[in-house]
């Protein structure tokens, strides 16, 4: 069943993933953004170890793999989440966030052939610096002043973290049982969250009917959706490939937001979604 649909999911990750910044920009003026990340991860993992239960899916069973399976979901969730948040919440618009953030197929390239051994063709690398361009159109018409390193500084963070996260994914735990997985991977992530926005927020939160729509489509279908689907294209496709697909994350992020919210783009936008997806088809193997 899984086989048949199959060829869907990189094009279903990328849509659900790109309500990940809309779902931001409902529950941000609620809350502090590490509570409300904090809020998520915990939701994520009382659901999913109910559902692991509930199943009886298998636990990682060695101390090692809790260990990776942890440390990845920290890199990947932790680290990325936490500084694309904290960067839109000190004023870096997200059309930066994104473009910062779009670097990142282009680090994975570079980590695939020299950590995971991966090679990359000519026509990969092509698409790979038509992808960023696309990209860099989409969100040049939406690029403000008025921010400094201390906006710009966590969104660069957060590109180290997804695009390390993915390597050391790939690399060290590529397999896992999703169920069980999420409840490892977010177990630490929830942790050093909590710790961090303990040090540095107030922690509380204004319990409206638009965060609990924003909090509960976040866990549903971002950390649990998403997620599940991301850690299955890392299990079957190669690095580059899956790195690839971000790119198409701006435009769609771009299309969902004029749907829902009337904001508008230029003619050049248009061009870079284009762009964006001719890059993605080449950089795809």
């Amino acid at each position: 069943m899984i086989a048949r649909y199959s060829r869907a999911f990189p094009l279903l990750f990328v849509l659900l993933w790109s309500t990940g910044f809309i779902g931001a920009r409902l529950g941000l003026p609620h809350t502090e953004p590490l509570t409300f990340l904090l809020l998520r991860y915990l939701a994520v993992i009382g659901f999913m170890t109910l559902v692991s239960l509930a199943s009886q899916a298998p636990w990682p069973s060695r101390a090692q793999d809790w260990l990776h399976i942890g440390v990845a979901g920290l890199l990947v969730h932790g680290i990325y989440l936490g500084g694309v948040f904290i960067a839109i919440s000190r004023g870096l618009p997200p059309g930066v966030a994104s473009l910062v953030v779009g670097v990142q197929p282009l680090l994975t390239a570079v980590g695939a052939g020299w950590l995971l051994g991966e090679t990359v063709i000519r026509r990969q690398w092509i698409g790979l610096l038509l992808g960023f361009l696309g990209v860099g159109l989409v969100v040049f018409g939406k690029v403000g002043a008025g921010f400094g390193l201390a906006a710009l500084l966590p969104a660069v963070v957060a590109l180290l973290g997804i695009t390390a996260g993915t390597l050391y994914q790939k690399r060290y735990c590529a397999a896992f049982d999703w169920r069980t997985g999420a409840v490892a991977q977010f177990l630490p992530t929830a942790l050093v969250t909590w710790l961090l926005a303990a040090l540095t927020e107030s922690l509380r939160v204004d319990w409206s009917g638009e965060f609990l729509f924003a909090l509960g489509w976040l866990v549903l279908v971002l950390s649990i959706g998403a997620i599940s689907l991301l850690n299955w294209l890392i299990r079957h496709h190669d690095a580059v490939n899956i790195a690839s697909l971000f790119y198409l994350v701006p435009p769609s992020t771009a299309l969902l937001a004029w749907w829902l919210f009337g904001d508008s783009f230029s003619g050049i936008a248009l061009a870079g979604m284009a762009v964006a997806v001719w890059g993605v088809y080449l950089a795809r193997k």
